[in-house]
């Protein structure tokens, strides 16, 4: 198949879950009223509280929020990765989970978080993401019409060696919905998605919190499509909204076939293999 619009969205969660759901609505309505046939959330776009809180509303897998997702994608013909939402986990820890659904509403993979949000800034708190959410373990990629998408979320961007075993595995799109820090975000954001797309040439789209969501917690935003290249195609500005860009097979294949550096990667060849 050739090209599709895809629509990555840019929110402003706060701990009020019906507000947070009537803004992903109306953001998902839009994209599918743009054209795209796939849509990526923000992390945690159903609720979102400060760092180091407990979540106050964990949830079964096949929740409020999966059915909320399953509605949205059924009635908009919209293919849907569902940001990440806090699923109950073991030991009264919870996971942060990602699902994606088909245009049907059928969920089709789930990706949990490997990588945790543990990390202490110059001058703040640290942040122990691990101290309440229990890490995932298993690399994700799911078969869509427009090509296998390769799953993660916000952290997981700083480990490049996740991404280039998606892309061993196939994935020709990745998703990273994310609530990155102002702190980081400015200098950060995105050079890691830039570097990520073009090391292993795919397509790469983030969904992004934006702002302040209160009790000191500020995302950087700028929720952006990236090519295979390295090139951004469409990226948010401020505020609360969406951005939509093509995303074309063809593009991709013609960048493979002049540079494609993860079939060339030679440092330990049996342990990318073994995945």
């Amino acid at each position: 198949m050739g090209g599709m619009k895809a629509a990555v969205l840019q929110m402003n969660s706060g701990r009020d879950r019906a507000a947070n759901l009537e803004q992903a609505a109306s953001l998902l309505a839009q994209a599918a009223s743009q054209g795209a046939r796939l849509a990526v959330l923000p992390e945690h776009f159903s609720c979102l509280v400060p760092e180091g809180q407990p979540h106050p509303h964990p949830e079964p897998l096949r929740g409020p929020t999966l059915a909320f997702l399953a509605d949205q994608a059924r009635r908009l013909g919209l293919w849907i990765v569902g940001g990440s939402l806090a699923e109950k986990g073991p030991e009264g820890k919870t996971y942060n989970t990602s699902p994606l659904l088909d245009d049907q509403g059928r969920l089709v993979a789930v990706y949990r978080k490997i990588h945790l949000f543990d990390l202490a800034l110059p001058g703040q708190p640290a942040w122990l993401e691990s101290r309440l959410v229990a890490p995932g373990r298993r690399l994700v990629l799911a078969e869509t019409p427009w090509g296998r998408l390769g799953m993660s979320i916000c952290f997981d961007l700083r480990f490049p060696e996740l991404y280039r075993r998606l892309r061993r595995r196939g994935a020709e799109i990745l998703a990273a919905p994310s609530a990155f820090t102002l702190a980081t975000g400015r200098d950060h954001w995105e050079l890691l998605l830039k570097a990520r797309a073009l090391d292993n040439q795919c397509h790469l789209l983030a969904g992004a919190q934006w702002g302040d969501h209160g009790q000191g917690r500020v995302s950087f935003g700028s929720a952006m499509i990236v090519d295979p290249w390295g090139q951004i195609l469409a990226r948010c500005p401020e505020g609360v909204g969406l951005a939509v860009a093509e995303i074309s097979r063809a593009r991709r294949d013609e960048i493979r076939q002049r540079l494609d550096t993860a079939k060339l990667a030679r440092l330990l060849p049996a342990a990318w293999s073994r995945g």
